[in-house]
């Protein structure tokens, strides 16, 4: 299953790359992502909880950053457990920054994903539906946080 889109952010690129580098603060976008351990500096481990329709999944996850070109592209490797429940989570994700012009970045993101197990037979439209959501929070919290920045210097 794969999921793509873009978030376009008032914000320079390399300030924006460099955000997106403090793995705490991108964690921070993520709604339900909690207990981030960082093993190295491009391997982390973390829960992701998330509610899907009328469940709740918690997922142990290890993420392994595979591609780091500033200020350009960010490539990960993400691979996990549902707790609780039988299944595995892989995906492949692959962020883009482009510099739009006047001050805005466009973030572009591809991720490939596959699930196995209950999350994987819940169904592709109700998954697709959570990732938009999940995305437009993701968008929220970062623009804000720009926003704070520009405020902050003015």
């Amino acid at each position: 299953m794969k999921f793509s889109g873009e978030i376009a952010v008032c914000a320079a690129r390399d300030a924006v790359f460099a955000k997106l580098q403090d793995i705490q603060f991108f964690a921070s976008c993520i709604e339900g992502v909690r207990d981030l351990t960082p093993r190295d500096d491009k391997c982390f481990d973390a829960v992701l909880e998330t509610k899907v329709a009328y469940m709740t999944f918690k997922f142990k996850v290890a993420v392994e950053l595979t591609e780091v070109t500033p200020p350009e592209v960010i490539a990960a490797k993400i691979e996990g457990a549902p707790m609780g429940l039988v299944g595995r989570l892989t995906a492949n994700s692959s962020t883009r920054l482009v510099d739009a012009g006047d001050g805005t970045t466009k973030i572009q993101y591809e991720i490939d994903t596959a699930l196995t197990g209950k999350l994987g037979s819940i169904g592709q439209p109700v998954l697709k539906a959570k990732a938009k959501e999940m995305e437009k929070q993701f968008g929220r919290n970062l623009g804000a946080a720009f926003a704070g920045a520009a405020q902050g210097a003015a």
